[in-house]
């Protein structure tokens, strides 16, 4: 039998991870239908975009988070920071549908959204246009036989390395030391990151502008340890 999944091309990668989601309730719905529409980042056809053009022009720095689940760091972020520009990218619809509501009840005017795989846009844009990255408890993919589908991995580095400043973060964070480890693996030796840790609680604790996700409260309630990653992308040559 002939597969519908559209054939991998070097900007629209396969995808493997959840999109679809139980029926949201009536008012989540109401406000879905409003507000998504008006804040969605549609996939480009052309390159070179400046992500800036997303945002009202006065905004200081422009983040990313790849993955936002639920959106409460997102939108703490964002809440936090009025002055910055922050794309959120999320495939899974029921967190899409979470962040909306938070953006609805803190009235966040500097958040836009993918809610789909982050990558087919993250090609499209200009280099060194992101001050910080953000990968937050990311599905570690546990099994061996899985470990390509990883977001932490040689291509998806090198489009970050091509679109984080220079001087800017990436930070990683996750209560599964294998994923941990793997991200380690690839970023310690990396050209272009340099780890910021000096001692042990640079990576126990977490930068002081932390804002905790559901599912980092839920591991801390649990007893699980949550590892915090900081990487700076180094000065171009």
């Amino acid at each position: 039998m002939r597969s519908n999944r559209p054939i991998p091309t070097p900007d629209r990668p396969n995808f493997y991870g959840r999109r679809g989601s139980r029926a949201p309730k009536a008012s989540r719905k109401v406000l879905m239908d409003d507000l998504l529409p008006k804040l969605t980042i549609e996939y480009p056809d052309q390159a070179g975009i400046d992500p800036a053009t997303y945002f009202a022009p006065d905004r200081k720095e422009l983040w990313l988070e790849i993955g936002f689940g639920g959106g409460e760091h997102l939108a703490g972020q964002a809440e936090a920071n009025p002055e910055i520009g922050i794309i959120g990218c999320e495939p899974y619809m029921d967190g899409v549908s979470s962040m909306i509501r938070h953006i609805s009840e803190r009235n966040l005017e500097n958040v836009r959204i993918v809610p789909d795989d982050s990558r087919p846009l993250l090609y499209k844009l200009q280099d060194a246009c992101f001050d910080r990255a953000f990968l937050l408890f990311p599905d570690p993919w546990p099994k061996k036989r899985h470990a390509e589908r990883r977001f932490v991995g040689p291509k998806n580095l090198a489009l970050l390395a091509r679109l984080i400043k220079d001087g800017g973060e990436f930070r990683v964070a996750s209560d599964d030391m294998q994923y941990i480890s793997w991200t380690l693996q690839h970023l310690h030796n990396h050209p272009d990151f340099e780890w910021l840790a000096e001692s042990p609680d640079d990576w126990r604790i977490p930068p002081e502008d932390w804002v905790k996700t559901r599912y980092e409260q839920k591991a801390l309630r649990q007893g699980k340890k949550c590892n915090y990653l900081r990487f700076r992308r180094k000065a171009r040559a």
